[in-house]
């Protein structure tokens, strides 16, 4: 990654208010980018936006990109160079109870986004963050590459893979060859990090549990999923980007950004070296009353990003969740956020270097 890129570099990120929206907020800032967010007010509280007073400096406007007309606006007002395209309902079991809202802000507001970006004459590359469920999950020990079929049980993951349909024909109709703007989707592993509170992800549930000195309870032990610190994914957009503002034609495509295979382990490892890292914390196995489809199964090939972009994991699980927990162990004794998660992103950078 090169730091001299983003100095003064104008950025459009949807999505800021949120986990990894406001990671990727602080980690430009840091950069010296010009950032402007557009995003509904945090769904948590607490949250990382507020507890790293993400806002400070960055021209932070709370929209909706369901609303085409205001999202346009104020990416107009922005002038940004490069869009990034974060906002989403990212949830898997809210997206059963809330199907309508689901494929509204994952398609539509998709659309909307696209839509903005072709009246603004400022744009250079767009980044779209879709999802690693995007793909049709046939539940195999490979990983899926980016050529393979779309697809999706859940409302959530369907509409992921919808999205990524809507940038291959906006690519392909808008965003050709002449145009001169790039046009890429990244879809990550399950990224997991400090400052995240959601409703139903197991690092959020187990921090919940154990500062409330409860047993974590855990619906599906033995499901499989690419775990990666949050670090490791915004690291490959930066990077990705950097190389879609050199050749944009080139590097206009859907990437996989994913842990190494030996990083793809079962949720009980996972609760298990938590655990451990935590201290003094239990958890227990109960069956999923609600039934809910999830899959069992799944790993992402990300042999093209590292071939193509040169880009591969830095930190190994074991220690991954050890940062993750001492950023909670920092926030919960009152330390200044700002200048811890700063302090995180700042040693990354330097192993990634």
């Amino acid at each position: 990654m090169t730091p001299a890129f983003w100095k003064g570099k104008r950025v459009f990120v949807t999505g800021h208010t949120g986990f990894k929206g406001s990671w990727l907020c602080l980690w430009l800032k840091s950069l010296e980018a010009e950032v402007t967010g557009y995003a509904l007010a945090p769904a948590t509280s607490p949250s990382l936006f507020d507890a790293a007073y993400v806002s400070d400096g960055v021209v932070s406007l709370i929209g909706d990109v369901r609303d085409r007309e205001g999202l346009a606006q104020a990416m107009h007002a922005a002038c940004p160079e490069v869009v990034i395209h974060m906002a989403a309902q990212a949830l898997v079991r809210y997206s059963y109870r809330h199907p309508v809202e689901t494929y509204e802000v994952n398609v539509m507001g998709t659309v909307n986004l696209l839509e903005a970006v072709r009246g603004c004459d400022s744009v250079k590359s767009v980044l779209v963050i879709t999802s690693d469920k995007c793909y049709e999950n046939r539940e195999r020990e490979a990983g899926y590459r980016e050529d393979e079929a779309m697809g999706g049980f859940d409302p959530y993951s369907n509409s992921k893979g919808c999205a990524e349909l809507v940038v291959a024909a906006y690519r392909q109709s808008f965003f050709d060859a002449g145009n001169k703007v790039g046009l890429a989707t990244a879809r990550a592993g399950n990224v997991i990090g400090g400052g995240d509170w959601s409703e139903d992800r197991l690092i959020p549930d187990m921090v919940r549990a154990f500062t409330g000195g409860e047993a974590v309870v855990i619906r599906n032990p033995g499901a499989v999923r690419p775990w990666q610190h949050v670090f490791e994914a915004l690291h490959g957009y930066l990077l990705l980007l950097e190389h879609m503002a050199a050749q944009s034609c080139t590097f206009s495509q859907p990437w996989n950004f994913g842990p190494a295979d030996a990083d793809a382990r079962d949720v009980a490892w996972l609760v298990e070296h938590f655990v451990h890292t935590w201290g003094n914390a239990e958890w227990r196995i109960e069956p999923d009353e609600a039934n809910l489809h999830e899959a069992h199964l799944l790993r992402l090939d990300c042999s093209k990003a590292r071939r193509e972009l040169q880009w591969q994991p830095v930190l190994e699980l074991a220690q991954a969740m050890e940062w993750i927990a001492e950023w909670y162990r920092a926030y919960y004794e009152r330390g200044d956020m700002r200048a811890f998660s700063l302090a995180q992103l700042s040693t990354f950078q330097q192993l990634a270097d």
